[in-house]
């Protein structure tokens, strides 16, 4: 294994100071008015010569180099969109206060504060600086090196360094709404919504139990043979199945490239798509992923457990659209042919235009027949705003027009979609990821799978 690198101070380079210059113009001042007043020029020369003073003390006083040791802590989790901190450590070894300003060089997927991080560490001392970023980009990022100012209590002199400090950085999806649910499922409610093995009445699997039958309960739970010879309405129960496979189909095509609020659509969708994968955990669904463009790009098989979706965190994190048209028939004949057992397709994709639509509807209800299959879509906003504002100019006028035909063919490739037998979600992207947990859960506590 190649050795990391040591992180090195560079040499320091000493600036006068606002302070410096101040006073050395103050002092300026002083001589030039002793033109009208000889003693203001004696009185000058002697300021000149206590701020050289003030100034050697300055420069022997340090801190010199080796004596401020700057360094980068390791990085916590980093989620796109989510805020997120940098933190710092400095050590002051040097016999006085040391004012402090660092700089981290700008990394283009985060957003960080112009302003630099400032404070004074005492002597002998360490502290934390913390620097707020927020992700823009999911996958790898390197940070670069740390650049620091310092200054003592006479502030005349100002010392700089560069610190190499690079570090490699994973910015992951943004799974908090997993959180959520998470205390939901501690507090028993995701229990009572179908995520055990529930006697549930009328519900397929395994037999387990007679009861009478009471208001509420589905007429095909009825067992006729037992309520025959107790001469009283009997009702079969079953224990759920907890085990099911779902499975999450991810287009990595052109269609997912746009942004929505500055982020891209994909990213909305492996976001929604590990948060499902997590909250399936719970349940030991098995959860497997396919993600395709113009070929099939990755192929998870399902399993389940906790430690394999993160083993799909770890996959998927840096999973990046391509601008290219998707296979679809070839990705849906893959997965047919490596998904034989009945599943829960969640297929993201998107469509706003007659092609695309085209080309969806076409391949995907080759599925239904097997699987049960939910088409995930994601609307613009933006769109929604258009129509619901009066154009006051031909531009607004065409923008409007533009957006009702796009809901229009929204609004028919999803109803084409429903009559073969393929739920739909179309949500706001912002959205995305708690209303594709809720349909998730509506489908383990309805049975569908």
């Amino acid at each position: 294994m190649k050795p990391r690198p040591k992180r090195r101070f560079e040499p320091a380079f000493p600036w006068i100071t606002p302070r410096f210059v101040a006073w050395l113009v103050a002092v300026a001042f002083v001589i030039a008015l002793g033109a009208f007043w000889q003693p203001l020029v004696y009185a000058g020369a002697a300021c000149a010569a206590i701020l050289i003073g003030f100034l050697i003390a300055d420069l022997a006083s340090g801190p010199n180099r080796g004596e401020v040791i700057l360094a980068r802590e390791p990085v916590e989790h980093l989620a796109l969109r989510a805020p997120g901190t940098l933190r710092y450590s400095i050590i002051n070894r040097s016999a006085v206060p040391v004012c402090y300003a660092v700089v981290d060089t700008p990394v283009d997927v985060l957003q960080m504060p112009e302003e630099p991080v400032t404070g004074v560490v005492g002597p002998a001392r360490r502290k934390v600086l913390e620097l707020p970023v927020t992700p823009l980009e999911r996958g790898d990022v390197t940070l670069k090196d740390l650049y620091l100012s310092a200054d003592n209590a006479f502030g005349l002199i100002r010392r700089h360094w560069r610190v190499n400090a690079d570090t490699a950085v994973r910015i992951y999806p943004d799974l908090s709404a997993v959180e959520r649910y998470g205390m939901l499922a501690r507090r028993g409610r995701l229990i009572e919504a179908g995520f055990r093995k529930l006697r549930l009445r009328g519900g397929g699997g395994e037999f387990d139990s007679l009861r009478e039958w009471q208001p509420g309960d589905e007429f095909r739970a009825i067992d006729w043979k037992a309520t025959a010879r107790r001469s009283k309405m009997m009702v079969s129960q079953y224990d759920v199945e907890r085990s099911q496979t779902v499975m999450l189909v991810l287009d990595a095509g052109r269609l997912m490239m746009p942004r929505i609020g500055g982020q891209r659509k994909f990213d909305y969708a492996v976001t929604a798509a590990l948060s499902v994968a997590s909250i399936a955990s719970i349940v030991d669904d098995k959860v497997g992923v396919l993600a395709f463009a113009g070929d099939i790009i990755e192929h998870i098989a399902p399993r389940a457990g906790a430690r394999h979706v993160s083993g799909l965190v770890q996959r998927l994190y840096d999973l990046q659209p391509r601008f290219e048209e998707s296979d679809y028939a070839g990705a849906f004949t893959y997965l047919r042919r490596r998904q034989p057992k009945r599943s829960l397709v969640i297929f993201f994709t998107d469509m706003f235009d007659p092609v695309a639509s085209a080309g969806v509807l076409a391949n995907v209800a080759m599925l239904v027949p097997r699987h049960l299959v939910v088409c995930v879509l994601m609307n613009d906003e933006a769109i929604a705003d258009a129509l619901q504002t009066v154009p006051a100019t031909a531009e607004q006028a065409y923008r409007a027009s533009v957006a009702a035909t796009l809901g229009a063919e929204r609004r028919k490739a999803a109803a084409m979609l429903q009559q073969r037998g393929i739920a739909v979600i179309d949500v706001p992207a912002a959205q995305l990821t708690v209303s594709l947990i809720n349909a998730y859960i509506d489908i383990k506590a309805r049975d569908l799978i």
